[in-house]
């Protein structure tokens, strides 16, 4: 079980650190640095990482049911398109709370979906579990709260920005709901791909590079469309061409190989964390990745000016985020 905790908030932390190259990279418009992300970590990364470790990997899904492979692509195909309003919702409502709405739905919903997969545990382990859930939720709201607190702080508040917000709050909960797909194609399909790798004379922890292949495959086909689609209606693919492209595609390689480590190592967590690990693990891998977000954004100085009244809340969420945490973590051991 400890092995399964430390990889799940390992993988977290990644989650959390893998966009700070970013800030670096030079002479990109928003739409070039995250377009070519997106490709090399849904397509690049994930195709050479599969053909380097895995044996037999031409034949090996072969044994994997059909139904499940569809099972995993479409809900993968879900996923990208809940990533891409969490977007559009920031755009109507800003980050800080469209990421809370947005994230809070995916740790919710998110963590809820395998138990329709794999069926719920006994009561006093699902109560431990939902308790801890239920205390990292507040958490995230405190976060949203902090932030936009702190955004009131530095910038007096718009009026006529309130006109969209009913909008983009539906956009980050309906995009919330679409991006556990994720953990529905890790929770239907990792027995099988486990199965089916274990055959193939792999060691345990490939069977995590397998199963995020179908998903990241089939959520990049979304993610790189819309990229695509907006460096071509911007006049941005001309962007690519600079002195600092070498610099910045080394840069957006390294967010990209951790933003795919780190799910793989999410799924690795998953399966160490034993029969309800789907749902501990998620819950463990999506508020590390929150809780880093927030030191991270400490670390840099994003939180310099802000009120002490912001700051506070900041606190509070982080302090209820690690102990949702570790309620959720001792639910895990009762089992």
């Amino acid at each position: 079980m400890i092995e399964g905790i430390i990889l799940a908030v390992g993988a977290g932390l990644m989650l959390g650190l893998y966009a700070l190259p970013e800030k670096y990279t030079k002479d990109f418009k928003f739409e070039n640095t995250w377009g070519l992300f997106f490709m090399l970590t849904m397509f690049v990364v994930p195709i050479i990482a599969s053909i380097t470790l895995v044996n037999d990997f031409s034949t090996v899904f072969d044994s994997v049911p059909t139904d499940i492979l569809i099972k995993m692509a479409g809900a993968s195909f879900l996923w990208g398109i809940g990533v891409m309003m969490w977007g559009k919702a920031i755009n109507h409502i800003g980050l800080s709370l469209g990421f809370s709405l947005f994230i809070g739905t995916v740790i919710l919903v998110g963590s809820i979906l395998p138990f329709l997969v794999e069926g719920l545990p006994p009561t006093n382990i699902f109560i431990t579990i939902l308790i801890g859930i239920t205390v990292v939720l507040i958490g995230v709201l405190f976060n949203g709260k902090a932030g936009l607190t702190r955004e009131a702080d530095e910038v007096k508040k718009d009026i006529g920005t309130k006109k969209s917000m009913v909008t983009g709050i539906l956009i980050a909960v309906v995009g919330g709901l679409l991006a556990t797909g994720f953990s529905y194609a890790n929770a239907v399909g990792r027995p099988y791909i486990h199965e089916a790798f274990q055959a193939a004379g792999n060691a345990e922890w490939v069977t995590a590079v397998g199963v995020m292949f179908p998903i990241f495959i089939s959520g990049g086909i979304v993610m790189t469309a819309y990229f695509a689609w907006q460096l071509t209606t911007k006049n941005a693919w001309g962007d690519f061409k600079t002195p600092n492209f070498g610099k910045n595609f080394w840069l957006i390689l390294i967010m990209a190989v951790f933003h795919y480590a780190a799910s793989a190592i999410f799924a690795f967590a998953a399966f160490k964390l034993g029969e309800i690990g789907n749902t501990v693990g998620y819950a463990i891998f999506n508020t590390s990745c929150v809780a880093t977000a927030i030191v991270s954004g400490i670390v840099t100085g994003e939180w310099l000016n802000a009120s002490a009244k912001a700051k506070k809340f900041l606190y509070i969420s982080l302090a209820c985020m690690i102990l949702g945490i570790v309620i959720i973590a001792i639910g895990n051991g009762i089992s």
